[in-house]
C-alpha cells in the first residue's frame, strides 16, 4: 500500500493532500496568517462571566470572545492563576515548577463565578478554532504537544496512548517516563512512543521543556491580548501530527521545506530521510499527482462512486445529512438486498473518506438503502467501523437503527473544508451558477496571437481540461490551425485548478506572459 504526503508550499500557507494508494484522503491548507490555530497559548482577560452557562468568556483578540468553560479550567487551575500572575508581576523568574506551593483542587461540580472574575488575567489555550459565528473554545488546562510525549504543566499525571495495547509495553514506558519528569509536570506518551528509548523520550521532554520556558518569559509585562505560543513550524507540526512509518514518500515544490523537513525525519526516523522528494514547480505539484482533479471530483453535493452508485450530501445548521442512491446498478445483482448490501459497502468507504476530505463535524446521518436481514446490517456496522478506524479525530458511531439510519458524531476543531465545484454563469444575461460552458477558444486564439507578435518564441498554454482537449483533439484541431498560420507549435498543458473560462500563457522561462 502506497501512503503519500503531497505539500504545495506558498509565500503565505502550505496545502498538503495525503493520499493511499494514489486515492486523496485528507487535504489540509495550514494558513500562516491564522491567529487562532488549535495549540496556540494566549494570556489574555477575562469579560463577562455567566452563572448560567458555568463560563466565561475571554477575550483573545478575535471579533467574537473565546468560551472556556468551568470544566475546561483544570484541577489546578487556582496554582497556575497564581503562578500566571506571579510571573506577569515580575515577582517569579524561576519557571520550573518544582517549588510552586500547590493550591487546592477545583471541584468537578463547583461554579465558575468561585473562581473567575471579570477582567482577570488567565492563560488559555485554543482547543477549537473559530467556526461560522462562534470564537474560539478555550481551555485553561494547558499541554505541549512533542513527538513521543506531550507535556502538561501543573500535573503529576502520567499517562499512556490507549492504542499501545501491550502491557508489558505501557509499563515499560510508564517507568521510563517517571524516571525523566519534570517535577511539577504531568506527562501524556503519544502511540508513536511505542518501542522509543529513554534518550529519545528525554530529548523530546527537553525540547518541551525549553518551549515551557520561552512562553514563560514572554508573559512578564505582556499586554492583553497577546499570543505567547505557537507552533515552531508549520511543517515540523505537519511532520508531527501526521507522519508515521506507514508513509512511503513525501513530494515537496519547495526545496527550502524539503529541507527543512529532511532534517526533522533525521531526527525522529532516520530511516525514511530518503523518502523526501523534491519536485520542480514548473509543473504545479497538486497538477502532476492528480490532486486537483480529485477535488474537483470530491467535493461538491453529489459525490460519484463505482458501479453507479451516488452520494448526496447536504448540510444544515444543525447537522450533515448524506443519502445513498444505488444509481444505474439496481439490475445488475441478483436480489435486491445483495444490491443494496454491495452499495452500502462502497458507500460507508467513500463516506469514511469524504469525512477526513472535508473535516466534517457534529452529527452526520447517514440514509443507507434499506437491508431487511439483520446480519447484513451488522455487516455494514463493522465495516464502517473499520474504515474509521484509522481516523484521527474523536468519533463514536451508533449501530443502523430500524429504519436504516447510522449516526456518527465526529470532533472539528477547525473549519469544514468547502470547496466550491460550480462556478458564475457566463452568460452575461444568465443568473446564478452552473457547471460553465467553454466559450473561451476566440479569446485564447487573439491571446496567442499577440504574445506571437511581441517575439515570444516558445509559448505554452494553461487551460482546463475540457478546454485543453477541444483545442487538441479531433483533425484538423485548432492547435494544428495555429500551426499552420503561425508555423509555431504550441504546447497546451490541462491545468484541473482553473476554471472553464481561466487561461493563461508562459514563456520559454515558465514565468507567466502579461
Amino acid at each position: 500500500m502506497d501512503k503519500e504526503i503531497i505539500i504545495r508550499s506558498g509565500a503565505t500557507k502550505i496545502d498538503y493532500a495525503l493520499t493511499k494508494n494514489g486515492r486523496l484522503i485528507e487535504l489540509h491548507a495550514d494558513e500562516d496568517e491564522n491567529k487562532f490555530a488549535v495549540s496556540d497559548v494566549f494570556i489574555a482577560k477575562t469579560r463577562k462571566v455567566l452563572s448560567g452557562l458555568n463560563a466565561s468568556f475571554v477575550d483573545v483578540g478575535y471579533e467574537k470572545d473565546g468560551f472556556l468553560h468551568y470544566h475546561d479550567l483544570g484541577p489546578r487551575y487556582l496554582t497556575q492563576l497564581k503562578f500566571t500572575k506571579q510571573v506577569i508581576s515580575g515577582r517569579l523568574k524561576n519557571y520550573a515548577l518544582k517549588d510552586i506551593k500547590v493550591e487546592k483542587e477545583l471541584e468537578k461540580s463547583g461554579s465558575i463565578t468561585d473562581v473567575v472574575a471579570p477582567n482577570q488575567p488567565v492563560l488559555v489555550q485554543v482547543v477549537k478554532e473559530p467556526i461560522s459565528t462562534k470564537g474560539p473554545r478555550l481551555s485553561a488546562e494547558l499541554s505541549l504537544p512533542g513527538r513521543y510525549v506531550v507535556l502538561v504543566p501543573f500535573s503529576d499525571r502520567i499517562s499512556i496512548s490507549q492504542k499501545i495495547e501491550d502491557r508489558e509495553e505501557k509499563s515499560r514506558l510508564k517507568r521510563l517516563v517517571k524516571s525523566i519528569k519534570p517535577e511539577g509536570f504531568g506527562v501524556i506518551v503519544r502511540t508513536v512512543a511505542k518501542g522509543k528509548l529513554v534518550a529519545e523520550l528525554d530529548q523530546d521532554l527537553t525540547n518541551l521543556m525549553t518551549r515551557w520556558e520561552n512562553m514563560c518569559s514572554k508573559l512578564h509585562r505582556a499586554p492583553y491580548p497577546t499570543k505567547v505560543m505557537s507552533e515552531v513550524s508549520r511543517t515540523n507540526s505537519l511532520m508531527r501530527d501526521v507522519f508515521n512509518d506507514s508513509y512511503t514518500s513525501i513530494v515537496v515544490d519547495d526545496e527550502e521545506v524539503s529541507n527543512e523537513i529532511k532534517d526533522y525525519l533525521k531526527t525522529i526516523a532516520p530511516h525514511k530521510e530518503n523518502i523526501v522528494k523534491y519536485h520542480n514547480p514548473r509543473v504545479p505539484i497538486f497538477e502532476k499527482y492528480g490532486i486537483e482533479r480529485q477535488i474537483k471530483t470530491s467535493f461538491g453535493r453529489t459525490v460519484s462512486m463505482s458501479k453507479g452508485a451516488y452520494l448526496i450530501i447536504e448540510h444544515t445548521e444543525a447537522m450533515h445529512v448524506i443519502d445513498v442512491n444505488s444509481g444505474n446498478r439496481s439490475n445488475k445483482a441478483d436480489s435486491q438486498e445483495e444490491t443494496a448490501l454491495e452499495t452500502n459497502m462502497i458507500a460507508a468507504t467513500e463516506i469514511a473518506r469524504q469525512l477526513r476530505l472535508r473535516d466534517m463535524g457534529g452529527i452526520i446521518v447517514i440514509d443507507f438503502i434499506d437491508m431487511r436481514k439483520s446480519e447484513n446490517r451488522k455487516k455494514l456496522y463493522e465495516h464502517m467501523r473499520d474504515e474509521m478506524a484509522d481516523e484521527r479525530a474523536k468519533h463514536k458511531i451508533l449501530p443502523p437503527s430500524k429504519f436504516g439510519l447510522i449516526q456518527i458524531t465526529r470532533q472539528r476543531v477547525r473549519q469544514e473544508v468547502n470547496i466550491k465545484t460550480r462556478e458564475e454563469n457566463p452568460d452575461g444575461n444568465g443568473d446564478g451558477e452552473i457547471q460553465a460552458p467553454i466559450l473561451v477558444i476566440q479569446k485564447i486564439t487573439e491571446e496567442l496571437e499577440r504574445h506571437l507578435k511581441a517575439g515570444n518564441k516558445k509559448v505554452t498554454l494553461h487551460a482546463h481540461p475540457f478546454v485543453a482537449a477541444f483545442i487538441t483533439k479531433g483533425y484538423p484541431s485548432v492547435r494544428s490551425k495555429w500551426f499552420a498560420k503561425h508555423r509555431k507549435w504550441i504546447k497546451v498543458m490541462p491545468r484541473d485548478a482553473y476554471t472553464y473560462l481561466e487561461f493563461h500563457f508562459t514563456g520559454k522561462d515558465g514565468k507567466e506572459l502579461s
